[in-house]
């Protein structure tokens, strides 16, 4: 009896865990998104920095 108890504690276990794994990911998503937006957003002031200093 308290063997099955034992293996239904760790099948909860494993189920939050998963859940909580699941999860991760989607916020993985939007993190690159607004890493992607960074990145492009200072090449551009770069690029744009670039084009303006030959022409001094």
């Amino acid at each position: 009896m308290a063997d099955n108890q034992t293996e239904t504690r760790q099948e909860r276990r494993e189920k939050k865990l998963k859940q909580k794994r699941e999860r991760i990911p989607q916020h993985g998503k939007g993190l690159v998104r607004i890493y992607k937006e960074a990145i492009l957003k200072r090449i551009n002031k770069l690029r744009n920095e670039k084009e303006k200093q030959p022409g001094k």
